[in-house]
């Protein structure tokens, strides 16, 4: 008994069959989470996963596991054998902290009862409390539509009672629906897209091009610190680092100049497949977005994909620039983001770029190109790195 983080889901409990692998993937990833603070006892049951905490250390345990995908709320509870007056004392005590700390007003209890054995029924419960609290306080009024506290009660195996609700990202468990490969650049938008496939359970690992010595070692550090960001989501974050000047250098000595970026682009493409198969990886994952750039159009973007066999995934297709530049706010990329650092897209970047690339002629310029060799090279020279959550 005690203080316990009672941490829900959303859409695990449609699963059916599968349910309990999802289930069990979760209570992994918040066993992992809170292993290190005491290893406090962490289970599942009621459709719902409960941490009990040591020695106050229940805001810590929240703030450790709020971020990991697949978890829709978290509540700090008190848990306590059922009784009626413990009840009335612990929900006193919930209404008198919110009196001190928030000048609240008015209040609302709602009791769920899943041990039908209890003597009373909710509404009966929810009266009974309702009335010992406008006895115990003066200027606080009930409110059931629009209350300034809703403390809920639960009867169950034990009574938890608690007034607040850490609303999570949602989603699928890490780990439930594969790997993929990020194509991840200094940018606003391809950290916003590596998490949004990994709020529905996919793994991410990252891949990032650099045109160093043109670009800065500050346009690396950029990179590493958005992976050490997206780490907190991720865990463990492997980052493969790939300098893309030996092949920019080629073609802008032998392809029509209009054509640099959607080339460069297909050797990008390329060698992240490569090392995506390599890392048993099943798709890319790209920032890209519908006309924001040349290498945006429909046109560019099929002469993109046509690089490669394996699926490529594009979470931020149809959303207005400022969704997300909105959302990367939220996961605390976008000031990270916004460094005013170059990457390998600005060097050599053509004067007039073809915005409706043929594929044709665009195969015809490869021709030009040892395509095989300047990959192997650029392969020969990657650079991994781990990125850990305790790195932030």
């Amino acid at each position: 008994m005690g203080k316990v983080v009672i941490v829900r889901y959303g859409e695990i409990s449609l699963k059916g069959l599968n349910r309990r692998f999802f289930e069990d993937k979760l209570l992994k990833h918040v066993r992992i989470a809170v292993s290190d603070l005491g290893k406090p006892r962490v289970y599942k049951e009621h459709s719902r996963i409960y941490v009990e905490a040591q020695n106050g250390n229940e805001v810590e345990i929240v703030e450790r596991i709020r971020k990991i995908f697949g978890i829709v709320s978290i509540s700090i509870a008190n848990r306590f054998e059922v009784n009626m007056d413990t009840i009335k004392e612990y929900v006193k005590n919930e209404i008198e902290v919110a009196i001190e700390k928030r000048n609240t007003k008015t209040f609302k209890i709602e009791t769920k009862r899943a041990d039908k054995n209890f003597p009373m029924d909710s509404l009966e419960i929810n009266r009974e409390l309702g009335a010992y609290i406008l006895d115990e306080f003066e200027d606080i009024q009930v409110d059931v539509h629009n209350p300034d506290i809703l403390v809920t009660v639960e009867i169950r195996n034990s009574a938890f009672v608690y007034s607040e609700k850490i609303y999570g990202f949602g989603g699928l468990p890490l780990g439930t629906n594969g790997k993929a490969m990020l194509l991840l650049s200094g940018g606003i938008d391809s950290p916003v897209a590596g998490w949004l496939v990994g709020k529905r359970g996919v793994q991410i690992e990252a891949i990032h091009f650099h045109s160093y010595p043109f670009t800065s070692d500050r346009a690396k550090e950029k990179v590493v610190e958005l992976a050490k960001i997206l780490s907190r989501y991720f865990g463990k974050f492997r980052l493969h680092s790939i300098n893309l000047l030996p092949i920019q250098k080629e073609i802008n000595e032998k392809c029509p100049e209009e054509e640099m970026t959607i080339l460069a682009r297909r050797f990008m493409m390329k060698i992240a497949e490569r090392v995506a198969i390599n890392r048993g990886c099943e798709a890319l994952v790209t920032g890209e977005n519908i006309g924001q750039v040349a290498s945006q159009t429909i046109q560019s973007l099929n002469v993109t994909n046509s690089a490669v066999q394996i699926p490529v995934f594009r979470p931020l297709i149809t959303m207005d620039k400022m969704e997300i530049v909105d959302l990367a706010k939220k996961l605390d990329t976008y000031e990270t983001s916004i460094l005013p650092f170059e990457d390998c897209c600005t060097v050599f970047l053509p004067k007039r770029p073809v915005t409706k690339p043929r594929l044709d002629k665009i195969l015809a310029s490869e021709q030009l190109l040892d395509e095989e060799r300047l990959i192997n090279e650029a392969m020969d020279n990657i650079v991994v790195e781990d990125i850990y959550l305790d790195e932030i």
